[in-house]
């Protein structure tokens, strides 16, 4: 499907901020996993290639691909990238460098899968908030097959262990020039088991109601800013659904998002990353009290929000911008199809339709020309 043509006064184009980061536009690429780093975790070539064609194509904030923390844990895939040792900054330095070279900022995100680790070159079990099994089967598309297995429960070193991976990722994100994090609290990555009622069945201080199991994300914010210190921004990705489970939701709706919100602000959280509840935005991001979880966001912490889903459909985006839903919009696969959405935009071109194939690790002979070549 292609788009139609929209005026340069699209809402998307106008600047804006987050944070001390000035920002050309509100178009930014969203973290997409494209397990293409060597088996050490070391950015590549083609990475390199690939989110530079993002920042010639005018896209005004790129936000990496989920990077591992430690080197025990955290790891979810084979040829994940990692910020976890110098060998790690020194492979980010190139792709960051890349980048800037063309006046944007790139955030990196950085991951820890927990229980739904897929694939970690450190060691073969997993560890998660409690000993439940993950819903649903490991992902095809990043290397895995069956079930996944049940993680080990997380006791207290261990937790403190994943706290300081964060921090830990974060000082060498900075070290490695990127303009800020992001914490992926999201999709059923560990920050998000603890906060999922089925897959934490703790009774200590990190488990039981929604303001325990925010602990743990909260902590992970707090030991970043802690870490990077007050001017560096520090942003964090969450969502209900999960990539094993589409369908959750926080069992206690609006009341529950505003405590989540609240508690990752006060910890010293920049912007709120809001991910996708489905293609249909702005209806399956609304709560049962007829606001928008990005709305509600925005509201009760006051911080910048980036909307996530579906947002290369360009009257939605424009809609979501207009109504005040959200600060600034990530795009995952219409960026992939789009590399230059944003000036496409701008000179008011049709968007080419996303196909599956460009899922294909960058490494492949076909997708390293085509980034190589393309913005």
């Amino acid at each position: 499907m292609t788009t139609s043509a929209v005026p340069a006064t699209h809402p998307a184009l106008r600047p804006a901020r987050i944070g001390g980061l000035e920002i050309a536009n509100r178009l930014a690429v969203a973290p997409m996993t494209r397990v293409s780093a060597t088996p050490g975790g070391i950015p590549t070539e083609e990475m390199a290639d690939y989110y530079a064609a993002f920042a010639r194509g005018g896209f005004a904030l790129l936000i990496t691909e989920g990077t591992y923390t430690d080197t025990a844990y955290s790891q979810g895939y084979l040829n994940q990238p990692g910020l976890a040792s110098d060998a790690h900054v020194a492979g980010w330095r190139e792709v960051v460098g890349r980048v800037h070279a063309t006046g944007a900022p790139i955030v990196a995100q950085l991951m820890h899968a927990g229980a739904i680790s897929q694939g970690n070159a450190y060691r073969e079990d997993t560890a998660g908030p409690s000993a439940v099994q993950p819903l649903g089967e490991k992902m095809s598309d990043y290397g895995g097959q069956g079930p996944w297995p049940v993680p080990v429960e997380m006791g207290a070193a261990d937790i403190e262990q994943a706290v300081r991976g964060f921090a830990g990722a974060a000082a060498r994100a900075r070290e490695a020039g990127f303009d800020g994090v992001e914490v992926h609290g999201a999709n059923g990555y560990l920050p998000d088991q603890f906060l999922t009622d089925y897959t934490n069945r703790r009774s200590d201080s990190y488990g039981g109601p929604v303001e325990n199991r925010v602990r743990f994300a909260a902590e992970v914010v707090a030991a970043i800013r802690a870490e990077v210190g007050a001017g560096f921004p520090v942003g964090i990705r969450l969502s209900q659904g999960k990539v094993n489970d589409y369908v959750y939701r926080w069992p206690g709706g609006a009341k529950d998002a505003e405590t989540i919100f609240r508690a990752v602000a006060g910890a010293g959280a920049t912007y709120l990353h809001i991910a996708s509840e489905g293609r249909d935005w702005i209806e399956t991001a609304r709560l049962d009290d007829g606001t928008t979880i990005t709305g509600l966001a925005r509201r009760v912490t006051g911080l910048p929000v980036i909307a996530n889903g579906g947002m290369h459909d360009l009257d939605q985006a424009a809609q979501v911008l207009a109504d005040g839903h959200a600060d600034v919009l990530s795009i995952a696969r219409g960026a992939l199809a789009n590399p230059d959405l944003p000036r496409r935009l701008a000179g008011g071109t049709p968007l080419e339709a996303f196909d599956h194939g460009m899922l294909e690790p960058l490494a492949t002979l076909s997708n390293a020309r085509r980034w190589a070549g393309r913005g």
